[in-house]
C-alpha cells in the first residue's frame, strides 16, 4: 500500500515536470511569431538592400551616360573648331593687323580688310598675288565715332608691297580708307599715282562716297605674270542707288592711255575748224567728270554730256560711258 502511494506520487511529479518542460500553445505561437517577424525583417532588409543596389546601379549608369554625353559634346565641339579652321572654297582664313606694313602676302588665303566690324575680304592666289576683294556692303568711314587721323586715314602709312618703291606707283587701296578699308598688304596694290589720285580709281571712290555706300562690291585684279605684284588691270562691280556699275581700267596713267587709244582731243590745226568739227570733246583731262557731272551725283546724263560739249552717241569704248546709263544695254547711249 505504501509502495503504491510512492509510485503514484512519482507519476504525479513526473507528469508535472513534463508539463512544465513542454511549451504552451501561446509560447509556441509567440515563438513562431517572433521567427516570422525576424524573417520578415530580413526580407525587408534584403529588399531595401536590393533597391539601394538598383538605385546605385541606376545612378552609376546615369552618371556614366552624363559623362559620355559631355565627352561626346566636347568631341563635337572639337570637330566644329577644327572644321572652322579648314579652308573656305580653297582659301585659308587668317588674321592680319590692319596697319601691318610688311607688304608680305600668304598664298591661297583670305583676310578681313574691313576696319573695325566691317567685313571686307581680300583673296590671294597660289603666288601670293591679291586677285579678288569682296564686300556685301561698303560702310563709309565715320570720323565722329572712329579713330581717324588728321589726314583722314586709319593708319599712319600703307603696306610696302613689292613695286611701290617705283616713284610712279602709289600704295593704292582697293577699298579706300574713306570707304572703311585698312592698310595692310591684302588691301594694297602698287597703282599708278595719277590713276589712284585723279583717275578712274579716285572717281569710283568718290561715287561710292556720294551715294552713301555700295552693295555687292567686288574687285577682280589681274597681273601680267605670276612673278610681279604690280597689277595690269582692275575690274570693279558694285551697286549704288539701285544701279549696277562696272568700272574697268588698266593700271597706268589714264592721260597717256587715252592718248594712245585716240580718246583725247587732238591739237587744233592751222585751218579754221568747221562748226561740225568744233563739237568735240572738251579740252579737259578725259578722266575728269567734275565739269560734266554738274549735280555731283557720280552719274552723267545725256543732257549733262551734251552741255559739256560731248557729241552723241557715247559708245562703250568711250571713257564717259561707265558714268552713264545704257538703258537698253546695246553699248551705245544717246543714239
Amino acid at each position: 500500500m505504501i509502495v503504491k502511494k510512492h509510485m503514484l506520487s512519482f507519476l504525479i511529479a513526473t507528469s508535472l515536470l513534463l508539463g512544465a518542460c513542454s511549451p504552451s500553445a501561446d509560447e509556441s505561437g509567440a515563438t513562431e511569431s517572433y521567427l516570422g517577424t525576424e524573417t520578415t525583417a530580413k526580407s525587408i532588409q534584403t529588399s531595401e538592400s536590393t533597391e539601394v543596389k538598383k538605385e546605385s546601379s541606376s545612378e552609376a549608369a546615369s552618371s556614366s551616360q552624363t559623362e559620355g554625353t559631355k565627352e561626346q559634346s566636347v568631341k563635337e565641339s572639337q570637330i566644329e573648331e577644327v572644321a572652322s579652321e579648314e579652308p573656305i572654297d580653297g582659301y585659308k582664313t587668317i588674321s592680319v593687323d590692319g596697319g601691318d606694313l610688311s607688304g608680305h602676302r600668304e598664298p591661297n588665303v583670305r583676310v578681313n580688310i574691313g576696319f573695325d566690324d566691317r567685313e571686307y575680304w581680300g583673296f590671294t592666289n597660289e603666288y601670293g598675288q591679291l586677285v579678288r576683294v569682296t564686300a556685301d556692303a561698303i560702310v563709309l568711314q565715320d570720323d565722329t565715332t572712329e579713330p581717324i587721323k588728321s589726314n583722314g586715314r586709319y593708319y599712319h602709312d600703307e603696306a610696302k608691297v613689292s613695286g611701290v618703291e617705283n616713284s610712279n606707283l602709289d600704295e593704292g587701296h582697293v577699298i579706300a580708307d574713306s570707304l572703311g578699308g585698312v592698310s595692310n598688304a591684302y588691301n594694297i596694290t602698287p597703282q599708278d599715282s595719277v590713276l589712284n589720285r585723279h583717275g578712274d580709281q579716285a572717281y569710283m571712290e568718290r561715287n561710292i562716297r556720294q551715294a552713301g555706300g555700295a552693295t555687292n562690291f567686288e574687285a577682280i585684279i589681274t597681273y601680267p605674270d605670276t612673278e610681279t605684284q604690280i597689277p595690269s588691270k582692275y575690274r570693279y562691280t558694285y551697286t549704288i542707288l539701285g544701279n549696277d556699275i562696272v568700272d574697268e581700267f588698266v593700271n597706268g596713267n589714264p592721260d597717256e592711255y587715252n592718248k594712245e587709244q585716240g580718246l583725247t582731243t587732238s591739237e587744233s590745226t592751222e585751218s579754221e575748224p568747221s562748226p561740225e568739227s568744233s563739237i568735240v570733246e572738251p579740252e579737259k583731262p578725259s578722266e575728269d567728270i567734275s565739269s560734266v557731272d554738274t549735280n555731283n551725283n557720280g552719274m552723267v546724263t545725256i543732257k549733262e554730256a551734251k552741255d559739256a560739249g560731248f557729241s552723241m552717241p557715247i559708245t562703250k569704248d568711250h571713257w564717259l560711258y561707265i558714268y552713264m546709263r545704257d538703258n537698253d544695254g546695246d553699248g551705245m547711249i544717246g543714239e
